[in-house]
């Protein structure tokens, strides 16, 4: 694997649309958001995520896809999705990796005539990373009316209760065998920033305001099963002696309205992405892919007229007590 070797600088970064815009697609600015304004200078490997392929089941989806049909992929240059990527300017670089983190809607999807009316306007699809502490948390919003992808926030997380030696083990097992694991020592911060990071994000999408509170705003988290915001989030928020944000109070699990819609038990996203006839794009366990995936599995089934609810709830007296809404769930 080839890499280029960059230095980091003050170069246009990514400026995001406003849900409340017509317009879908990542628009370039020379105005660097606050977030990215101070760095040091370093000798940079352009990291990538790797393409893997997915197997195919024999059992038919509801749409039918042309199977002529091939997505456009590009791996994704991981330094851009941080807000670091310091060759906006070289047209190798742009056209070998993509910098859109964008999520293709299949020309047959878009023409469905199956789509429902939703209560939720944004689905915030989350696909959290890391077993001991976090280390990868990554968003991809879709627009529940048009099914179209919006924007994505992802940054990879710096444990903050283990040793260097520990984390520099944790990494290497973890992303060393994806070749990310040089990008993720360049470019991780600690949990406590990402969360004011994605405080900031989803409040200049207007879904969440920090003076009120509360839940997300005409929006929702997706996830593939409980684990990320049930267990994961209030675990590394104790770690990090921080209160569970409020937004993070409820949830949908695509495998409950997956089983409910369908009529038939996934365990995981590859087993819906096999199922319905989509191939899997990029490293399986690379959270910003795993998250782009599961995302094209929720453009399907919107597609194919699922309504998406929210699943489980904390109680807002202890909320580490869950209410789980749907009676046929995944246990």
């Amino acid at each position: 694997m080839a890499f280029s070797r960059v230095c980091i600088s003050m170069n246009p970064f990514v400026h995001y649309t406003c849900l409340g815009s017509s317009l879908f697609h990542v628009n370039f600015t020379p105005r660097i958001p606050a977030f990215t304004t101070t760095f040091r200078s370093l000798t940079l490997s352009a990291s990538l995520s790797a393409q893997h392929s997915g197997d195919h089941s024999s059992d038919p989806p509801l749409l039918t896809v042309k199977p002529s049909w091939k997505p456009f992929w590009k791996p994704t240059c991981l330094y851009f999705t941080q807000g670091k990527c310091t060759l906006m300017d070289d047209a190798f670089h742009l056209g070998k990796f993509d910098h859109s983190c964008s999520v293709p809607l299949e020309a047959e999807l878009a023409k469905s005539d199956k789509l429902r009316p939703q209560n939720i306007d944004f689905l915030l699809v989350l696909d959290l990373e890391g077993k001991v502490e976090i280390l990868e948390f990554p968003v991809v919003i879709i627009d529940a009316k048009t099914m179209q992808a919006v924007d994505f926030f992802h940054r990879f997380v710096r444990p903050s209760n283990m040793s260097e030696q520990m984390i520099n083990q944790y990494i290497e097992g973890k992303y060393g065998k994806l070749g990310v694991d040089r990008v993720w020592h360049d470019t991780a911060i600690s949990f406590e920033e990402v969360i004011q990071e994605f405080e900031a994000w989803i409040t200049r999408h207007q879904l969440w305001e920090k003076e009120l509170g509360g839940p997300l705003r005409k929006a929702a988290f997706v996830t593939c099963g409980n684990w990320d915001i049930k267990t994961k989030i209030p675990q590394q928020c104790q770690v990090c002696g921080m209160k569970i944000p409020s937004y993070f109070m409820e949830w949908i699990n695509i495998k409950d309205v997956y089983l409910n819609f369908y009529n038939r038990r996934a365990s995981g996203m590859k087993t819906m992405l096999n199922d319905l006839k989509i191939k899997l794009l990029g490293s399986h366990h690379l959270g910003i892919d795993d998250t782009k995936n599961i995302a094209r599995v929720v453009q399907r089934m919107l597609a194919d007229g699922a309504v998406m609810k929210i699943t489980a709830r904390r109680k807002l007296d202890s909320p580490e007590s869950v209410e789980f809404l749907f009676k046929n769930r995944i246990k």
